[in-house]
C-alpha cells in the first residue's frame, strides 16, 4: 500500500491547522472524513481544494431530501429495458445495458484514487447514512441483477459534509474521522477575504469585518451571514466603489450597511436589525 499523500492547505483556500491535521488523519485512517460546521463556512470548497492539492480527480455527490443511498451504487432501468424489448431491441439481452452505475461505483472503479464528496449528508432520510455502512466500510457491494461484485480498485478519500440539520446514526459516526469547522475569527476572516480580495483597501475591509461581526453578535437572528455572504457583500461593495465611512457613520453611531440584502436573508432578521439600530441612534 503506498503512503497517503498529505494537505497542506492550498493558495486558494485558507485551512487552519486542526482542518490540515482532520484531513491527514482521515488519510492515514483510511475513513471518511464527515465536516460540519455553519452553512457558508467552505466545507463543499475544502473538497475540491483537497482534490485540487493533492492532485486527485474529484467525484461529487449531492445530497437532496430525495436521494436514495441506492442511486450512488447504481440504478437498474426496467422501464427502458421493457420498452426495447417490446420494440424487439437487442440491447434487451444484455441487462448491463440497464444498469447505470452511481457515483460510489465510479469512485470505486477509477484507475487512480478519488476525492470522493458526499455533499450534506443530513439532507436524506435518516436511514440514507446506514445504508451506505457496508459500502463505505468495505469499499464493496453486490450488484443483484448481474450476480457481480464491485471492489474498490483504490480506497477513496470520502469526504462528507454535515449543516447539522438531523442527527446522524452512532454506527454511521464510529466509522468517520469528524472535524467542525468553528466561525472563523476575524484575523482568520482577514486571511480569507484577502485570498479572495487581495487589492481591497485595508480601511473598508476594516469597517466591513467590523459591520459584519457586530452584525453576526445581534441577538435574536433567524440567519447569521456567513463567510460566503460576506465575500458576496465585499463583492458588492468594491463593485459599486462604496466608501468605507458609508459603512459607520462619522459620530460612530451604528448604521444600517448599504446593500445588506448581500448579508441577511429575510424580512424578520432586517426589521430586528433596523429596529436595533434606531434604538441605538435615539439613547445617544
Amino acid at each position: 500500500m503506498t503512503t497517503p499523500k498529505r494537505f497542506d492547505g492550498s493558495d486558494q483556500y485558507v485551512a487552519t491547522q486542526d482542518l490540515k491535521l482532520a484531513v491527514n488523519a482521515a488519510l492515514t485512517l483510511q475513513r471518511p472524513l464527515l465536516i460540519k460546521g455553519e452553512p457558508g463556512t467552505g466545507k463543499t470548497m475544502l473538497a475540491e481544494e483537497v482534490a485540487a492539492a493533492l492532485g486527485m480527480p474529484l467525484m461529487q455527490w449531492h445530497i437532496k431530501s430525495t436521494t436514495k443511498a441506492q442511486q450512488g451504487l447504481y440504478e437498474y432501468d426496467a422501464v427502458s429495458r421493457l420498452r426495447d424489448s417490446q420494440l424487439g431491441d437487442e440491447r434487451v439481452k444484455d441487462i448491463h445495458n440497464y444498469i447505470v452505475k452511481g457515483v460510489l461505483w465510479q469512485a470505486f472503479t477509477a484507475d487512480e484514487p478519488v476525492v470522493l464528496l458526499i455533499d450534506e449528508i443530513d439532507k436524506a432520510d435518516i436511514e440514507f447514512p446506514n445504508d451506505l455502512l457496508r459500502e463505505i466500510d468495505r469499499m464493496e457491494f453486490y450488484v443483484y441483477e448481474t450476480r457481480e461484485m464491485v471492489r474498490a480498485k483504490h480506497r477513496p478519500l470520502v469526504i462528507i459534509t454535515s449543516n447539522n440539520e438531523k442527527e446522524l446514526p452512532d454506527a454511521f459516526l464510529r466509522r468517520c474521522f469528524f472535524h467542525y469547522i468553528r466561525f472563523p475569527d476575524k484575523d482568520t476572516m482577514q486571511q480569507i477575504v484577502d485570498v479572495h480580495f487581495p487589492n481591497i483597501k485595508k480601511d473598508l475591509l476594516a469597517q466591513a469585518l467590523d459591520s459584519f461581526f457586530g452584525l453576526r453578535e445581534v441577538p435574536g437572528l433567524k440567519k447569521k451571514p456567513s463567510t460566503s455572504e460576506l465575500l458576496d457583500w465585499l463583492k458588492l461593495l468594491l463593485a459599486e466603489d462604496i466608501p468605507a465611512e458609508a459603512l459607520h457613520s462619522k459620530d460612530q453611531k451604528a448604521v444600517v450597511p448599504p446593500l445588506h440584502g448581500a448579508l441577511l436573508k429575510n424580512e424578520q432578521d432586517v426589521h430586528l436589525f433596523e429596529r436595533l439600530v434606531f434604538m441605538s441612534r435615539q439613547n445617544r
